[in-house]
């Protein structure tokens, strides 16, 4: 039975992201004034503040206003370059069609080089945080340090601790296929699903407002992109320091399970270091802002900032 319910949130989770409701206006405050974004096949990149180099990497169908507050905590002391994956808030070009996590990754591992950025911290919620573990495995001396918003390194985890791509495969190909038929699709706000995204009714409603701007082909396909990668044979090749934090509440499941599941999803990398956030949900940087200044600021005082 709790194998088929994390199933449901899972696939709750593609459909929450797929959703394409509208609610408004994003937020009442302006964000940060950016630079031009930087163009790239698969991601656009906007340089805010003046400082050492903190790259901000978005998760599933999120733009880059995700990372607002987070912009205005920063841009005084560091150069904030905020991704954003093409079609998640802008025209999904090379993105419409075919696999994205590994193009993706490549062309930000190659805007850091050709940026001529000196091991720069990088902070990534979600898909973003796989993304920069992937970077960190993949181009050794390329980071400088990683903050990891809730995400692990094989998402099948949350199936079963003994769950493999082979297994996950058949249930990826099906919701990348039917996700792909159906096109946009409108969902109910009050789902009882989308509370896995916030504990807040404002968090889940900013969440669809982010869902609302994503190309439903990108997210699709990002999420079955997502699945089918597993990470865990990589990460004894990290050297960079990573800093996981992770979620808590009744929602997320029981505590004992939770720090077991990253604790065993970590277990490969050494010196990692786990930090709960209790009272939240995927979105800890909506649940618990301040607690997720705080983790920032830590992060970032390790890094040298």
């Amino acid at each position: 039975m709790k194998t088929l319910l994390r199933a449901a949130l899972a696939a709750a989770a593609l459909s929450a992201a797929l959703a394409m409701p509208a609610f408004g206006r994003m937020s009442e405050t302006a964000p940060p004034a950016p630079t031009a974004p930087a163009e790239r096949a698969r991601l656009t990149v906007s340089v805010i503040g003046n400082g050492p180099d903190v790259i901000l990497i978005p998760g599933l169908a999120s733009p880059r206003r995700v990372w607002d507050r987070t912009a205005e905590q920063l841009k005084g002391r560091y150069r904030l370059h905020l991704v954003q994956i093409r079609g998640f808030g802008d025209d999904a070009a090379a993105n419409a069609s075919g696999p994205v996590l590994e193009p993706f990754v490549d062309d930000l591992a190659g805007y850091i080089r050709d940026s001529g950025l000196e091991k720069p911290a990088i902070i990534g919620h979600s898909m973003g945080g796989l993304t920069a573990a992937m970077i960190a495995a993949r181009y050794p001396g390329l980071l400088g340090r990683v903050l990891i918003e809730d995400s692990l390194p094989f998402i099948g985890l949350i199936f079963s601790p003994l769950a493999t791509i082979d297994a996950v495969r058949p249930q990826a190909d099906a919701l990348l296929k039917a996700a792909l038929a159906a096109g946009p699709q409108p969902q109910n706000p009050d789902d009882p699903m989308l509370a896995t995204m916030s504990a807040t009714p404002e968090g889940r409603k900013q969440v669809m407002q982010w869902s609302a701007q994503a190309d439903y082909r990108v997210t699709a396909q990002l999420f079955h992109d997502v699945l089918l990668t597993d990470i865990r044979p990589e990460l004894a090749r990290i050297q960079t320091p990573v800093t996981v934090l992770y979620p808590h509440d009744t929602v997320v499941g029981p505590v004992a399970y939770v720090d077991s599941l990253y604790a065993g999803a970590y277990a490969g990398l050494a010196g990692v270091t786990l930090k709960r956030i209790d009272g939240s949900r995927h979105f800890i940087k909506l649940d618990q802002p301040e607690r997720f200044s705080e983790a920032v600021e830590a992060f970032l005082a390790d890094h040298g900032g």
